[in-house]
């Protein structure tokens, strides 16, 4: 893997549930060629992971720091975690 290959762990607060927000960053996921999965947890916040390319990501976290049109994002929290390259797609996980 190059030098330019990241990978974000991401928590997105607000009302990020039931607005389309797992599926239209599923979609923004494939446009940027990025690779991880998203979730939504029980607390109502939604937790995501994105790898690929440092201009990638970067693109993903800017859209998830927004959201759908009907998400309301209020806080975002991101920790550095090391590339694993073993993430082959972009997944909705249940």
């Amino acid at each position: 893997m190059g030098d330019n290959k990241v990978r974000k762990h991401i928590y997105i607060s607000g009302r990020v549930q039931g607005v389309g927000f797992r599926a239209n960053a599923r979609q923004k996921a494939q446009t940027y060629g990025v690779n991880g999965w998203i979730k939504n947890l029980f607390d109502g916040r939604v937790e995501a992971v994105v790898e690929g390319d440092k201009d990638s990501v970067q693109q993903m976290i800017n859209f998830l720091k927004r959201g759908p049109s009907f998400a309301n994002v209020t806080d975002v929290e991101i920790n550095d975690e090391p590339p694993t390259g073993n993430l082959n797609n972009f997944s909705i996980k249940y």
